[in-house]
């Protein structure tokens, strides 16, 4: 398995700005009025729209019912930031698998 340069490019947007964007603010529906429609407090829906806590699989599903969207997409989106920022971080110190199962049968 090869190893491959990585350009970096512009960090992807958190889902809460796209659902600000794309949807609240279009629409015209408050933060209290999403959260009403949702089921869900209205500080959980503002955590959400300012970056603050994950679109998580089962807010994608509502979502996705609220605003006649896919689970997926939000789920997708939240994946793509997420391992975003995981990649700015240090790699974590792990070790191929290969390597590790030819010492461990090397010692027995």
């Amino acid at each position: 398995m090869s190893t491959t340069t990585k350009r970096r490019m512009h960090s992807p947007a958190h889902p809460g700005e796209i659902l600000r964007e794309m949807y609240l603010k279009p629409m015209n529906v408050s933060v209290t009025e999403a959260a009403h429609a949702l089921g869900v407090s209205r500080k959980h829906v503002s955590t959400i729209v300012n970056g603050r806590a994950p679109v998580t699989p089962d807010m994608a599903m509502r979502l996705a019912a609220v605003f006649a969207t896919d689970a997926q997409l939000w789920v997708n989106l939240q994946a793509q930031h997420d391992l975003w920022v995981v990649s700015a971080k240090a790699p974590p110190k792990v070790r191929p698998l290969r390597r590790a199962a030819e010492r461990a049968s090397a010692s027995v």
